[in-house]
């Protein structure tokens, strides 16, 4: 039962609401009644001034339910800042039912807490029509709650923008994975939220650079997140990769993360790095099968093992090289036009 999680229905909060405690005088003073600081208030009412002139019944009767969810003043401004017009829906609407269902499924109120807070929406969506066919259908394809609980956080978006069709199943059937996998939550799911031109156009770009229709989703059955980049940015990591480091297209089948670190920051600096130490005749050198490693380690193991390894002089050196290749903006950056097209997969 809801209790169980200290948490406080709807009903509860209409017998707070009658017991004749004075009444604010505005949404202000009702904010502040609640636990906001003065600065609490001036963030959520920047974000949504129309909540000075709320219902102010409505209004406590809402944040009553959040108090009893466990939301904070801080979390608050959080959700406000997320979705301004939260506290302007309807989150009363079958709020003892959904939060009962929410509970069995993240199993605590510390989990649920941190799934609304990441996405607010969550109390808003239409509870039959849209949560519970999405989290349905997720398991219906074998996809677990406890697998799905970790999607559902890091994809606040999951459940609007869910949809399979028969394309989208004979993706997954090409990756070759198993539903016993890890990476099947992550490739069921990145499906299931991405538009179908988005797929086709992602892996139309693979198949430019040489791989064939099997290569390509075989590496994603193995990443997934390269469904989540776009299109410039493997591109762009491709043409460095093939163009700069002088390595055969189909060496990202064997080593996708070429293709998930940053260009700007990882690989072109490293490289760069690689070629001043070559030209320094310096003992140790980035090249052949240890250059795969260089650019997949950390940033302060990279450092340790291939700069401050050197004589204080010389690593200074390095280090100031380095920090100016990363610094590179690349042509036209700063100038370059910001196009929203959208959810990006």
């Amino acid at each position: 039962m809801i209790s169980t999680y200290s948490t406080i229905s709807q009903t509860q909060v209409e017998n707070v609401l009658d017991e004749g405690v004075e009444q604010p005088k505005d949404s202000v003073e009702v904010l502040r009644r609640w636990g906001c600081s003065d600065n609490d208030i001036l963030k959520i009412l920047s974000r949504r001034p129309s909540l000075r002139n709320a219902d102010l019944n409505n209004l406590q009767s809402k944040l009553c339910l959040l108090q009893g969810l466990g939301i904070t003043s801080t979390d608050l401004v959080k959700v406000i800042n997320c979705r301004p017009r939260f506290l302007s829906s309807r989150i009363n609407r079958c709020f003892d039912e959904r939060l009962e269902y929410f509970m069995a499924l993240f199993g605590s109120r510390e989990i649920l807490l941190k799934a609304i807070i990441r996405n607010p929406s969550l109390l808003t969506y239409d509870f039959h029509n849209s949560i519970k066919p999405a989290i349905a259908l997720y398991e219906s394809m074998g996809v677990s709650k406890k697998d799905l609980i970790p999607m559902l956080l890091s994809r606040p978006t999951l459940i609007p923008r869910t949809s399979f069709d028969d394309e989208k199943m004979e993706y997954i059937r090409k990756t070759g994975i198993s539903k016993n996998s890890k990476m099947y939550k992550y490739v069921v799911t990145l499906l299931g939220i991405s538009r179908i031109d988005t797929i086709r156009e992602k892996v139309t770009n693979f198949e430019k650079f040489g791989f064939t229709d099997e290569e390509v989703w075989s590496l994603i059955g193995r990443s997934p997140l390269l469904l989540t980049m776009s299109v410039d940015k493997v591109q762009r990591n491709m043409t460095f990769i093939v163009g700069t480091m002088k390595l055969p297209a189909n060496v990202v089948l064997q080593y996708p993360y070429l293709l998930l670190n940053n260009l700007e920051a990882v690989l072109k600096p490293r490289v760069l790095l690689a070629g001043k130490i070559r030209d320094m005749d310096l003992s140790i050198q980035i090249k052949g099968p240890l250059m795969f490693r260089a650019l997949r380690m950390k940033e302060n193991r990279f450092l340790k093992a291939f700069v401050w390894c050197h004589p204080k002089e010389v690593a200074e050196d390095l280090m100031e090289f380095y920090v100016e290749a990363k610094g590179l903006k690349r042509l036209a950056e700063t100038s370059k036009k910001s196009l929203r097209r959208g959810f990006p997969f």
